[in-house]
């Protein structure tokens, strides 16, 4: 404790003394080391430091971006015991199959006695959508923690593929909901028929006789069309409405 406070006096002394002796952070790390603190940074402040010393990359986990979907499988370790456990197959939704499978361990260690120190993923692949070129009508039932309690909700979206409406899904509910992506847990999703649609945004295009008109048109100059105009320069201005 003597060498801790003759730091804490000299921060300057510390912080080079990590800059040449890196593995002295790394033994200093501990919740409850008072080296912790020094120089005003905070634990995850001297692991970026000692990383970028090193070389060290780690995955950055997030869920912003592009949502795929995952089918992994796992089980409890084999032991002499029970050489052949019960295997788990499970569908989640994340950006990458690190988070997936993090996700996986997450929700069983919720419904069985299982984590990863005392298990074992079997698989983890990707699961692409077969038909990517029709837009689909997508509801999906989820369940997210807020600020003052849990909420069940259910959500339609117009997309050309699962991953997509998912996609569309976190990034409404961190808009309208302020809701973290860890707060949110999918329970089921299915393709809606236009029928059964039950939100206003999805059924305004489920119309058969559904138009979009095109009030504001620009001409070009293409073949075996009238230019919008003639001249390269002019004194009016274009006309673009057309009724």
């Amino acid at each position: 404790m003597k060498i801790y406070s003759r730091l804490f006096l000299f921060p300057l002394t510390s912080f080079l003394l990590f800059l040449l002796f890196p593995e002295l952070l790394l033994t200093c790390l501990s919740p409850n080391n008072p080296l912790l603190f020094l120089c005003g940074c905070t634990r995850k402040a001297c692991i970026n430091l000692l990383c970028e010393e090193q070389s060290i990359q780690f995955p950055n986990m997030t869920v912003a971006g592009k949502m795929n979907q995952y089918q992994v499988v796992g089980r409890k370790a084999a032991t002499e015991e029970n050489p052949n456990p019960e295997a788990y197959r499970m569908v989640l939704f994340a950006p990458n199959a690190v988070i997936a499978k993090s996700k996986f361990w997450y929700y069983m260690h919720q419904f069985r006695k299982m984590k990863k120190t005392t298990g074992e993923i079997l698989d983890c692949v990707e699961i692409v959508e077969k038909n990517a070129r029709t837009v689909k009508n997508y509801g999906i039932w989820l369940r997210y923690q807020s600020r003052s309690g849990t909420h069940n909700m259910y959500r339609e979206y117009r997309d050309l593929t699962l991953t997509g409406a998912v996609t569309q899904l976190y990034n409404e509910m961190a808009g309208r909901h302020r809701t973290r992506p860890r707060s949110i847990q999918i329970i089921r999703t299915a393709t809606v028929k236009a029928a059964d649609l039950r939100r206003d945004n999805g059924m305004q295009y489920a119309k058969k006789n559904v138009k979009f008109p095109l009030p504001h048109r620009v001409s070009s100059a293409k073949r075996g069309m009238k230019a919008l105009s003639s001249k390269t320069f002019t004194t009016v201005r274009p006309t673009t409405f057309f009724g």
